[in-house]
């Protein structure tokens, strides 16, 4: 029986290669507008994000997202991350 392949995706901070359910997608929309995207299907410029509160903080810091999503991230996107993991 054939094994299904597992998509992997690189964490744009701790430049990790994970699964991509493990990670969570950021996406600047063709519109302008930035979004969680939790179904991984979002149309637009995405970037990837591992599921954990330090890298969240690491990324509003080194304005990493900034620098993938071309565009700069609202503080209000960092804290629906901080929510979204707790």
């Amino acid at each position: 029986m054939k094994t299904k392949k597992i998509p992997l995706r690189t964490c744009i901070v701790t430049k990790e290669k994970l699964p991509k359910r493990e990670l969570l997608r950021i996406v600047r929309t063709p519109e302008g507008n930035i979004i969680i995207d939790e179904s991984g299907k979002a149309n637009g410029r995405g970037a990837y994000l591992k599921k954990d509160l330090l890298v969240f903080e690491k990324a509003k810091q080194t304005k990493a997202l900034n620098r993938q999503l071309e565009v700069e991230v609202p503080d209000q996107i960092f804290e629906d991350l901080k929510n979204y993991v707790k």
